[in-house]
């Protein structure tokens, strides 16, 4: 079978070889005479799949051991209330920072249980960078951010820094695994698997253990960090097939040399794309600031939104799927993600020199 050049901004393109494997131990996992998907969560078999994938993590992102490593249901948008649910709750408020449609949806979503507040936004932009001042509140309760938005292509480079005291929050579903950080910055890590990290189905939930000293009593449990903290992610049925895709993720990024490797060969796919799009005479014109661009999803428009369906017509006709803008703001978008080859960048802008040569 041939491989498309996936350019889907989520679910996204997962490694070949982690693909293989599941497909090799689908129907006998170790040994077991059982799939992984039937097998018992509650089996010493799984739970040794539940250690392997979250040491990997931790070893992966030197997450130290002060942190606590949820695998949670629901995606980032249960996030953004679970967030407020655990950490808002002591009346304090909180401060979000939007530069795009994600932070302002988890601000909106958490304005519904308490008195969360707009921090700094570049909405005035058209979300074309990150915002350039902030008015932080030193008695937040967290501030919190999206490192990366996928449907405007920014990202930040670097972490904001909050008042004294108050935890960083952010929201990394779209970059997480593609770079190094330092987990220590942050109170709280949330981040859907389905773009770096694995299949749609799970969120990884990385939280200081001190935070959990904030959570109020009388959450429903299954919102409850606290409570999913001492069940090991486990307090009923966990999505075990993600998380075992997870584990290959993970097993796989390592074999390439961890996220310093990654984000080497991240920033070259992009590097290469980008300067497609500033090389064109501005037949193509990219959406973001360019100190604020995206490695991960590259947002760009043509001269009329007819070449656009065209330029994504043809695309799709020649294996490249994906690059149709998110519906909300039209435009093209190219999602670089961490499984997608070299190969798939390099014909994209072959692709692009083409259709401007043609059309332009």
């Amino acid at each position: 079978m041939t491989r498309v050049h996936n350019f889907n901004a989520g679910p996204a393109v997962l490694p070949p070889q982690a693909l293989q494997q599941a497909q090799q131990e689908l129907l006998d996992f170790r040994g077991t005479g059982m799939s992984i998907l039937e097998i018992s969560h509650r089996s010493t078999t799984f739970e040794a799949v539940m250690a392997e994938t979250e040491a990997d993590l931790r070893q992966m992102l030197g997450i130290p051991a002060s942190y606590k490593v949820l695998f949670l249901q629901g995606g980032a948008s249960l996030q953004f209330a679970m967030l407020p649910m655990n950490l808002m709750a002591t009346g304090k408020r909180a401060d979000y920072i939007v530069n795009g449609a994600w932070g302002k949806a988890a601000l909106k979503e958490a304005q519904k249980l308490g008195p969360a507040r707009l921090a700094g936004s570049s909405e005035s932009t058209g979300f074309d960078r990150t915002p350039s001042s902030l008015e932080l509140n030193p008695q937040a309760a967290y501030l919190h951010f999206t490192s990366n938005e996928t449907i405007h292509g920014v990202q930040f480079w670097g972490e904001p820094t909050p008042s004294q005291g108050v935890p960083l929050a952010c929201d990394m579903s779209s970059d997480f695994l593609s770079r190094p950080i330092v987990v220590s910055r942050y109170g709280v890590i949330y981040a859907g698997a389905q773009k770096n990290a694995g299949p749609a189905g799970v969120t990884v939930v990385i939280l200081h253990e001190q935070l959990l000293e904030r959570i109020p009593d009388g959450l429903p449990v299954m919102l409850d960090y606290k409570a999913q903290a001492a069940a090991g992610s486990m307090h009923n049925t966990p999505p075990c097939f993600a998380i075992y895709m997870v584990g290959l993720v993970l097993k796989w990024l390592k074999a390439e040399g961890g996220v310093e490797a990654i984000a080497r060969r991240n920033q070259e796919k992009a590097g290469l794309v980008y300067a497609a799009i500033d090389n064109s005479g501005g037949f193509y014109r990219g959406h973001a600031e360019r100190d604020c661009r995206s490695w991960m999803n590259v947002t760009f428009r043509l001269p009329t939104e007819a070449l656009e369906a065209q330029f994504a017509r043809q695309a799709e006709g020649q294996g490249m799927l994906g690059l149709k803008g998110h519906r909300s703001v039209g435009g093209l978008r190219a999602s670089l993600y961490n499984a997608l080859p070299l190969e798939s960048a390099a014909a994209l802008v072959q692709f692009m020199a083409e259709f401007q040569r043609v059309n332009g």
